[in-house]
């Protein structure tokens, strides 16, 4: 059988950086074919050439045996071609049927025709057993059914090749299950699926085959039920992995964070927090398990000072207050890792050492009499390159130039280099790779050892289990379980509170 999609000698270069170097892969017809890789390893980079985002600066693409010139995503959609990014592109104040025919809208007396907008989703949804709602609105909607309505929108575009990029980084197992049984049925039907992960499970349960990319080369190509986790994670890395970071017997301190009857609406007057209380000890590792758009991010907003208190109360220590800044509680001795980097975590034009310094500048080892002592920041930012082992040129070079990895173990050195007494991590290991992700998770685990009070928000279900010492459960704003002992919890049954299946008696 001729292959769907064949790349030669794929090289791309930026200014100083060559992303990908001779990369040679094809695609099989009717194949759910995975692609790892570290972060910056330049997987990204050769998914946007394959959808026209990028121009390689060498090689060809050949499209069941004939070469094509892919300059735009227009281009890759009329290949039958589809990608459906890690963060959905949707409309949130469009309706479901509103998003899948956008650009392609029914029209009637040159404004869109809702009905056959409806009717065309309905269509589609059937014919391809992807049950969404389409007159809901996508912010109402769960993100199980984005997920649906993303693939939907590349099928009703007419793409025969789908690129899955981490589809599941926001899933329960439950949905990352009815996921698996949807790619099967596409895959039966002939479509062909590139499914970017760096969870390794997930890629030998449903892929066919396995091409392994590092420093912007191939590193190895599988038959999946060739290979094991061990061998996909050595041909990523280089070397062999260690067996993980996890959680330690701690003997908890005294309470670091409280919060009492949290309660909030939103503009719309909609409840996001529904009388929320929990307590957070020193040497705790609390983890928030949740579906996105549970009320996670409020709750942090709250803690961190970005939102003011509507409801309810939040003490740091013994202190009870109501924040009115984020200085504030910085002051407090709380350090926060947000979910965002690029947007909330740094800033990309200034250098390594100044994003590295600016939680610090009160110190006065770091500054006397306003003035900056720049010897004293260059060795520590130096010391912490090194510890955090950031890849880079010189601390001088400008963050934005590094690689997502690199920009987050920035963050998280910045942050635990102040020596807090509280830390919020949002996500710190959201969109890194296996190796950096095990340096965070060992971090976490050193500063609870050394009695830091951890809040560890998460998607992934298994960082929660590995590392958390206590749990709690988000559901519509509500606390839905709470466990003091999760040393017999597993992922699926966590997955039944975080979409409201369960519910522990007597929790609010």
């Amino acid at each position: 059988m001729e292959p769907a999609l064949v790349l030669e000698g794929i090289t791309k270069v930026y200014p100083g950086v060559v992303a990908n170097r001779n990369i040679s892969f094809s695609l099989n017809e009717g194949e759910i074919h995975a692609i790892c890789g570290e972060n910056g390893a330049g997987k990204s980079t050769l998914m946007k050439i394959i959808f026209g985002m990028e121009q390689p600066s060498e090689g060809r693409i050949f499209l069941k045996g004939e070469e094509v010139h892919i300059r735009s995503p227009q281009d890759a959609i009329d290949l039958g071609i589809g990608m459906v990014h890690q963060h959905f592109m949707l409309v949130p104040s469009f309706t479901v049927a509103e998003n899948l025919v956008l650009g392609m809208e029914p029209s009637r007396y040159t404004k869109l025709d809702k009905s056959k907008a409806i009717e065309a989703t309905r269509k589609v949804a059937e014919q391809f057993e992807l049950k969404v709602t389409p007159e809901a609105r996508v912010e109402d909607i769960g993100v199980g059914m984005m997920q649906k309505l993303e693939i939907l929108k590349a099928l009703y575009r007419g793409a025969r090749i789908l690129i899955l990029d981490e589809p599941t980084a926001v899933l329960t197992p439950q949905e990352t299950d009815e996921l698996f049984e949807q790619l099967l049925l596409l895959k039966k039907r002939g479509h062909t699926i590139v499914f970017i992960s760096h969870k390794l499970k997930e890629v030998k349960q449903i892929s066919d085959r396995i091409t392994v990319i590092r420093k912007g080369e191939v590193a190895g190509r599988f038959l999946t039920s060739q290979v094991d986790e061990r061998e996909i994670s050595e041909a990523m890395i280089g070397k062999l992995m260690g067996g993980g970071a996890h959680r330690e017997h701690v003997h908890p301190g005294r309470q670091a964070l409280r919060a009492d009857s949290l309660t909030l609406l939103d503009e719309n007057g909609r409840p996001v927090l529904r009388n929320l209380s929990f307590s957070l000890r020193e040497g705790e590792i609390l983890g928030v398990a949740g579906v996105e758009g549970n009320g996670q991010r409020e709750l942090i907003e709250l803690i961190t000072g970005q939102r003011r208190l509507q409801e309810g109360s939040l003490s740091y220590g013994e202190k009870e207050l109501r924040p009115r800044s984020i200085g504030q509680v910085r002051s407090l001795g709380l350090a926060y890792i947000p979910e965002d980097r690029m947007r909330n975590g740094c800033a990309t034009g200034g250098t390594i050492w100044e994003n590295l310094i600016t939680n610090r500048l009160s110190d006065k080892r770091f500054s006397r009499r306003s003035w900056l002592r720049k010897r004293e920041i260059e060795n520590d930012s130096r010391r912490l390159v090194g510890e955090y082992d950031i890849r880079c040129s010189s601390i001088s070079d400008n963050v934005g130039q590094l690689s997502g990895g690199n920009i987050q173990k920035v963050v998280v050195a910045r942050e635990c280099a102040s020596d807090p007494s509280i830390l919020v991590a949002d996500q710190p290991t959201r969109g890194v790779d296996i190796n950096s992700a095990e340096q965070i998770h060992r971090k976490i685990i050193e500063m609870s050892r050394n009695r830091t009070a951890v809040l560890l928000v998460s998607a992934d279900l298994g960082e929660l289990l590995d590392l958390c010492t206590s749990l709690i459960v988000l559901f519509n704003g509500e606390i839905t379980a709470r466990f003091e002992d999760i040393s017999d919890l597993d992922e699926k049954e966590l997955g039944f509170y975080m979409l409201g299946i369960k519910r522990q008696g007597g929790v609010s």
